[in-house]
């Protein structure tokens, strides 16, 4: 099995910066692309960014120059720092891996259980 595991979040006041991570852990042959989706009240879950394991990103048009995502391959984790917050920037944030798991030539496609970031005055 492989897991994802999210650390960070939590509250914020607007212009304020927090930083979230994910592990991914288990029967892992390789990571390919790992991104971070956010999903607000009432609204549908969306791509913030992603990082291919060459380090190519790519950010949705509300965060770019804002957040920053990275990773370390050694470690199969990816972070996001978010600066600049903005109290739209509220929501539970989601990690995703796309994992090759020892054994298998299938991809899985496999998420975090979800971390909330909150930013409020």
């Amino acid at each position: 099995q492989v897991q994802l595991v999210e650390s960070g979040g939590g509250l914020v006041q607007p212009g304020g910066s927090l930083s979230v991570s994910c592990a991914a852990s288990g029967s892992i042959f390789s990571v390919l692309a790992m991104g971070w989706y956010r999903q607000a009240p009432g609204k549908e879950r969306e791509l913030v960014a992603v990082i291919t394991s060459g380090g190519n990103t790519s950010y949705a048009d509300s965060v770019k120059g804002r957040f920053t995502i990275s990773r370390d391959n050694a470690k199969n984790t990816v972070y996001l720092q978010m600066n600049s917050l903005k109290p739209e920037d509220t929501a539970v944030y989601y990690c995703n891996a796309q994992v090759q798991r020892l054994g298998s030539v299938i991809l899985g496609n496999y998420w975090g259980q979800g971390t909330q970031v909150t930013v409020s005055s």
